[in-house]
């Protein structure tokens, strides 16, 4: 009997989304990293499920361009964790990418619904 493939039904994130949904959920308060990554997998309906392995390096990337800012503190479980929040830099980031995205689903949108339109190609 085959293994059920746990990516089954996971969506590819598209190139440039992972950090606009890191700064997305750290608008709503400083969140670790694993925080960050539920956040991400709930939200979005257990669609989206993002990796260790790429949610660290984005995090570091954010951080490196000054859209973030990191520091120790304790979790609830009072275990250290490495906290992260926007910046101001930050939050202006998160409006132009908020923008760019309702652009691109815009013209997504129009481009999938032409034909149902029946407008000409």
């Amino acid at each position: 009997m085959p293994k059920p493939d746990r990516y089954q039904n996971r969506i590819e994130l598209l190139q440039g989304t992972l950090d606009l949904l890191i700064l997305q959920t750290l608008c709503w308060g400083a969140q670790h990293g694993y925080a960050i990554s539920n956040s991400i997998r709930s939200g979005s309906g257990d669609l989206l499920q993002v990796e260790t392995g790429s949610l660290y390096p984005a995090l570091h990337r954010l951080e490196k361009r000054g859209w973030i800012q990191s520091e120790w503190r304790l979790t609830e479980n009072s275990q250290r964790a490495k906290y992260y929040s926007l910046t101001i830099a930050g939050r202006a980031q998160l409006i132009a990418e908020r923008d760019r995205w309702d652009q691109f689903s815009k013209a997504m949108e129009g481009m999938l619904n032409r034909g149902a339109e029946g407008d000409p190609a």
